[in-house]
């Protein structure tokens, strides 16, 4: 399948190029795809592409020694990955793997040198992406250094029920989060999230429905997380 200007519009990282100018950035981009659960990168290994998601989810983590997982983000369309590896030239910093099946776009490492020379804007929006980053990864550990764990697990339900829908179930093509996902994403064990989801319950915060877990009272989850009401 060709690589489609019309998706690299819709990526941040090209936001403000002409459509001739994404003409020649597409030469230097290439298409993957891979099926739920496929690795796709391995931290430590060498860096060689950064990559964008075109369609599906993918998450980004790091694993301990001792096989605990701390998942970092779960990116959707429109997101880069590896980003950082690309620019300062050290290995793969964190793990990639398919949640769902993915379509992704990448550009090697050399040819992503060659065109933030060539094209200004795209420069720009590279530096605010990466600012972005920084400050969700500021924000993640000062959730996992001071919140409670179910203050951590209200502000997650928030947040991936704005950008994904209901938790539970795959509508729209986005991935479930299992109970020792959001574990990983809050930094705990899947024990302690079913104890919070429990608490949360009880709060009046949500409802459990099967596997899916609806929110019922917004508000209350806004003030245990710390979230600003919208």
């Amino acid at each position: 399948m060709a690589v489609e200007i019309g998706l690299l519009k819709s990526i941040p990282y090209f936001l403000g190029l002409s459509t001739a100018e994404l003409e020649a950035v597409k030469k230097h981009v290439f298409e993957q795809a891979a099926e739920r659960n496929d690795m796709i990168l391995m931290e430590g290994d060498p860096a060689n592409a950064v990559y964008f998601v075109v369609s599906g989810a993918v998450k980004v983590f790091k694993t301990s020694v001792e096989g605990k997982e701390q998942i970092l983000c779960i990116l959707k369309a429109g997101e880069s990955f590896n980003d950082v590896a690309i620019f300062d030239g050290g290995p793969n910093p964190a793990s990639a793997i398919a949640m769902t099946p993915v379509v992704l776009y990448g550009i090697n490492k050399t040819d992503m040198e060659a065109i933030i020379r060539s094209y200004p804007d795209l420069a720009a929006n590279v530096i605010r992406i990466l600012s972005k980053r920084v400050r969700h990864f500021v924000s993640l550990v000062e959730d996992l250094s001071f919140r409670h764990v179910t203050d951590r697990l209200a502000k997650l339900l928030l947040e991936y029920a704005t950008d994904h829908g209901p938790i539970g179930g795959e509508a729209g093509g986005h991935p479930r989060l299992t109970q020792q996902e959001m574990a990983a994403m809050v930094g705990t064990a899947r024990e302690v999230v079913g104890r919070s989801l429990k608490a949360l319950e009880e709060e009046g915060a949500i409802r459990m429905d099967r596997h899916r877990i609806v929110i019922v009272n917004k508000k209350r989850l806004e003030e245990m997380s710390g979230v600003a009401a919208g």
